[in-house]
């Protein structure tokens, strides 16, 4: 018989059980609660919000190195945004988490992590009405960083073309919770053995990674990023834009896959991959098959923004 418990055996219970990978988890927010707590085995989400069961929500995430949080303000901006695109209000203001967001930071009480903030319509019933959902639900949680070793950006990474294809383009646009496609995206490539599943579009254009965003070198040297069509705005892709605007041309527009065998570089970015060269897509080398100079300068360009801009807390 499964045992029926009070509330009082359920909270020992609660506490006295392990959960997987607990010593990830530094510190964590909860909006209901109104509180920050350290304790992993108390890291919960009602099942009855509309972020666990329909995936009715956004997200974000970002880290900090050195005791600065990286592109904080990027971040919050993206999920504004994204919270508009699903007609989300969240329950403080954009200023109040940003606050939050800082002294959950804080209280990881270590130099170097990640922040999670989520964004859900919140608890209040199974169906699929928003209505049911009273107040939007919010968390932020601090987890452990474990960044890639010197190594892997210095043997660059393979790529290949993923047979799931990209999101529609209003999802795509928006930072969802609904990330299934992007999961079956990191499953096909563990079966394949290779690091990078890259989508396309209905129309054969390049999309986007599961995490990252795409983008090569030409013949020229000019910086070409494919179009944000059906795909997400990386904030790591927008800020290196912002820092080499003085030192290359950059282009927007549609990339075919052709394009990336003869590119001069074809590079991945992303929040905790920051720059790292892709060598080789599909079996092919691109780039000349080794990792290249402007992915060397972007990388360089990020730690030295990261320790110059980071906000400190």
């Amino acid at each position: 018989m499964i045992p029926v418990l009070d509330t009082d055996a359920w909270v020992e219970k609660l506490l006295s059980t392990r959960r997987s990978a607990e010593g990830k988890i530094l510190a964590f927010y909860e909006h209901r609660m109104e509180a920050i707590c350290r304790d992993p085995r108390l890291l919960l989400m009602p099942a009855d919000d509309h972020l666990a069961h329909r995936g009715d929500g956004v997200f974000e995430s970002m880290k900090f190195e050195g005791r600065r949080l990286y592109q904080l303000d990027a971040h919050l901006e993206r999920m504004e945004r994204s919270a508009r695109g699903i007609y989300l209000t969240p329950p403080c203001t954009q200023s109040v988490l940003r606050d939050i967001v800082l002294q959950v930071a804080r209280a990881a009480d270590t130099p170097d992590g990640c922040i999670r903030i989520l964004l859900g319509r919140g608890p209040g019933g199974f169906g699929i009405d928003p209505a049911e959902c009273p107040v939007p639900s919010l968390y932020v949680v601090a987890y452990s960083l474990t960044p890639k070793p010197e190594e892997w950006y210095e043997k660059g990474v393979t790529a290949f073309r993923t047979s799931i294809p990209a999101k529609q383009g209003y999802l795509a646009t928006i930072k969802n919770a609904n990330y299934i496609p992007n999961v079956l995206m990191k499953l096909e490539a563990r079966s394949r053995g290779c690091d990078i599943p890259v989508s396309f579009d209905e129309n054969d254009f390049i999309a986007e990674g599961p995490t990252e965003n795409l983008c090569l070198v030409d013949a020229d040297g000019t910086l070409v990023v494919p179009e944000f069509t059906n795909a997400l705005s990386g904030t790591t892709i927008m800020r290196v834009i912002d820092l080499v605007r003085d030192e290359m041309n950059v282009a927007f527009r549609k990339v075919r896959e052709d394009e990336l065998y003869r590119a001069a570089e074809v590079m991945v970015l992303g929040t905790t991959t920051e720059c790292v060269s892709v060598v080789s897509f599909e079996g092919q080398p691109v780039g000349g098959g080794r990792p290249g100079p402007v992915a060397r300068r972007f990388r360089e360009l990020l730690r030295r923004d990261l320790a110059e801009n980071g906000i400190s807390f």
